[in-house]
């Protein structure tokens, strides 16, 4: 599992917030780990020094092996609000796709008796 963080410039990247996003992604995702082949986060200030409720915005893109992206967006008061919000919105957004594939709505495709087309039963009326 490749994990790319990124920041705006609003948002110092450290050592440490790497290290934090890291092993938040990897403790939720781990039972995923052969599924998912990359992580982007990307996290930003949205307001940058001028503050405000709910700027920061955390969006993290899923690839799952064979399937298309999955991408979720996320704001919160600080750092870590908006991580856990998009790490939770990402948990449901995978668990569908990976539903989706396993168990697709159509199943096999069966073949009405004649008798159920043509709306007429095999039963004598006396």
């Amino acid at each position: 599992m490749n994990i790319e963080i990124r920041t705006d410039k609003n948002i110092q990247n450290s050592e440490r917030l790497i290290t934090y996003v890291r092993a938040e992604l990897n403790a939720e995702f781990q039972r995923h780990s052969e599924r998912i082949t990359h992580f982007s986060v990307h996290l930003s200030d949205e307001n940058g020094p001028k503050g405000g409720e709910d700027d920061i915005n955390c969006m993290i893109e899923a690839r799952p092996a064979g399937l298309k992206p999955v991408v979720v967006n996320h704001r919160g008061h600080n750092i870590d609000t908006a991580i856990h919000g998009a790490i939770d919105r990402l948990k449901r957004s995978l668990e569908h796709v990976f539903e989706k594939k396993e168990n697709p709505r159509g199943g096999a495709l069966e073949f009405a008796e004649t008798s159920d087309v043509n709306g007429t039963d095999d039963v004598d009326d006396d």
